[in-house]
């Protein structure tokens, strides 16, 4: 029988009652004959607790992302706690299992402590041998170990890559990850009630709704999983044993017949637009300016580069996180010297919405679909992006929830 991965976010591990619920799914997976790693996040709310703690020890030693090893081994405890309890309700029912931290398996990562990247495994570890005779193999997730030696973590979300990662080490069949929702929808249904559950998703759907603003699955997680083709299947984790459960396969794009022109409509209220206005328009000025965001850690995303009214002078609009747009605001108020502009505007009453779907590379028309369904409500679109599988704009916040529903509607994604 072939290995399985399986992996419980924080709400489905969020007691000691779902965790015994969780146990009574691992083990009627392992009564079937699978070979199990379950991976497991920490309990609901633990890790926020454990980072409060950290960051009340430490004090202004510990600020924003500027982490160190002693945080990490804080943090990562909050899995320990849930693979120990998951490996007991689970011999409780009979099944040899034991707990595995990140070090044990040895998954080897980078520095970069709070966010490291996965190296890799050392085989010697004996987690595939274990499996094999029977164990089940109850991983702590989020956590690794870095070159010298110390727990290291991977940032939030990093349950996802664990357990993706682990998957593609093992050759397992497929990552199952249980959570609180029974698959990847067309939208938020607490936005559109009729939004549908997918049967089928593409690595590169799933990628760019997970950066995008769906929160199902974390953007490492997909990436690993496109990187190295391991097959991952969204399911409810609040499904009894013997349910009905068919969830979401995130797969390749091949593996899917009918592609839909779009699959879904994301958003994001998280956002902010800062606006150059007069900026030196010359070779260099460009690459001076998103050098300091990315010193700073600013990720940015949506650019648009427009003529100004005085000669030699640009306007230029980028985006970024609300949580960033503070701190990007305060390197060019610091750095006029090196980005000479007549004046600065950030915004942050606005949101990005977004329609996917790989069959966007074979028809025309979707942004005109798109525009004339938000101008048909009285939308005004504020920036523009675009790649081969989506269409992202900018617009008030205020009309985040009208215009999903409209875009939704109009792409023939509402259920019947």
């Amino acid at each position: 029988m072939a290995r399985t991965v399986l992996k419980f976010g924080g709400t489905s591990v969020a007691d000691l009652d779902r965790i015994a619920h969780v146990a009574d799914l691992v083990a009627a997976r392992a009564k079937m004959g699978e070979k199990l790693a379950v991976i497991v996040s920490a309990m609901a709310g633990e890790t926020n607790k454990l980072v409060g703690l950290a960051k009340g020890a430490a004090g202004d030693t510990v600020n924003g992302d500027d982490f160190d090893d002693e945080y990490d081994v804080v943090v990562a405890s909050g899995e320990q706690v849930t693979s120990g309890l998951l490996a007991l309700a689970l011999r409780k029912r009979g099944h040899k299992a034991r707990s595995w931290l990140g070090w044990q398996m040895r998954m080897k990562t980078r520095e970069g402590h709070g966010a490291a990247r996965i190296d890799g495994f050392d085989e010697d570890s004996g987690l595939g041998a274990a499996i094999d005779a029977g164990e089940i193999a109850v991983i702590a997730g989020f956590q690794g170990i870095s070159e010298n030696g110390r727990v290291s973590t991977l940032g939030r979300g990093g349950s996802d890559t664990t357990a993706v990662a682990v998957a593609a080490a093992l050759g397992a069949d497929s990552c199952d990850i249980y959570t609180d929702v029974d698959g990847v929808y067309t939208t938020d249904p607490r936005i559109v009630p009729n939004a549908t559950r997918l049967e089928k998703v593409s690595y590169e759907e799933m990628l760019e709704m997970a950066s995008l603003g769906a929160k199902v699955l974390q953007t490492r997680s997909v990436e690993l999983a496109m990187n190295h083709g391991v097959l991952v299947r969204v399911l409810s984790s609040f499904a009894g044993p013997g349910d009905n459960n068919p969830g979401t396969l995130v797969c390749s794009e091949d593996e899917i017949v009918e592609k839909q022109v779009v699959n879904g409509v994301t958003y994001s209220r998280d956002e902010a637009k800062i606006t150059l206005f007069g900026m030196e328009d010359k070779p260099g000025t460009s690459a001076r300016l998103f050098t300091l965001m990315a010193r700073a850690g600013v990720n940015v995303d949506m650019i648009v580069q427009a003529n100004a009214r005085g000669e030699g002078r640009a306007n230029m609009v980028f985006t970024c996180t609300s949580a960033d747009s503070a701190k990007a605001e305060k390197v060019l108020s610091d750095h006029g010297d090196e980005v000479r502009f007549e004046k600065m505007e950030v915004t942050r009453d606005v949101a990005k919405v977004s329609v996917i779907g790989v069959g966007m590379k074979s028809h025309t028309g979707v942004a005109e679909t798109m525009f004339e369904a938000l101008a048909q409500k009285n939308i005004n679109i504020d920036v523009i992006s675009t790649s081969e599988i989506k269409i992202s704009v900018l617009i008030d916040a205020d009309y985040t929830e009208l215009a999903v529903r409209a875009l939704h509607t109009a792409f023939d994604l509402d259920a019947d």
